[in-house]
């Protein structure tokens, strides 16, 4: 794949993403955008887990191929080679982690598998604060201060939905906890898509 297809993956993965959590909370009839989370609609016993898998795999293997380009575009740029790194692990994490460590849906006996989408979640979180910090550091100031940003809404917004964390486990009522939890995983979305709309030009100017 070339260099080009590689870091435009990380415009269409990201919108892929948004398309699929969008598409998935449609096909569920009974689901609230609203008041409930993104892992429901991949949740052992949700109606939408098995083309929920089929997008995610497809999704999250473009982001395996964005997290190359970034890194084949940093040439002596160490900083955003670790950016790069880090978002390739991240994906590859996540094409184990959407079948294999999924949520149950509300009102089931928790099991190890939910244990197991908790310390993923927290992976993930780790991995792609490192991508954003690295690359943050590697382009220029504008960048730098978008990414900053960034970081403050989904650790704000992430913080948020975690404490409805309980409630959703004893299978209660989490009014807007949905909107909370996608303001915080979009914003991160957006901020892939920015990335890969930088290195781009950086690339064209060259």
């Amino acid at each position: 794949m070339g260099q080009f297809a590689l870091l435009a993956s990380g415009v269409v993965a990201p919108l892929l993403y948004i398309a699929t959590d969008v598409l998935l909370a449609l096909r569920w009839d009974g689901y609230s955008y609203r008041d409930q989370t993104i892992s429901e609609l991949n949740a052992i016993g949700a109606p939408t887990r098995p083309l929920s898998i089929a997008l995610g795999l497809v999704g999250y293997t473009l982001l395996v191929a964005f997290g190359a380009g970034v890194w084949r575009s940093a040439a002596a740029n160490r900083r955003l080679r670790v950016a790069g790194g880090a978002l390739v692990v991240f994906a590859v994490k996540a094409l184990w982690a959407v079948p294999f460590a999924p949520m149950h849906v509300r009102g089931v006996a928790r099991s190890f598998s939910d244990t197991l989408h908790l310390v993923d979640g927290a992976t993930a979180g780790l991995l792609l604060l490192v991508a954003v910090v690295f690359a943050a550091a590697a382009l220029g100031k504008r960048f730098r201060i978008y990414s900053i940003a960034t970081i403050l809404v989904v650790l704000a917004f992430a913080a948020r939905t975690g404490m409805d964390g309980a409630r959703i486990a004893e299978n209660l009522s989490t009014p807007w906890v949905g909107i909370m939890e996608r303001i915080s995983v979009y914003s991160y979305q957006l901020w892939l898509i920015v990335l890969a709309l930088a290195l781009l030009r950086r690339r064209a100017e060259a």
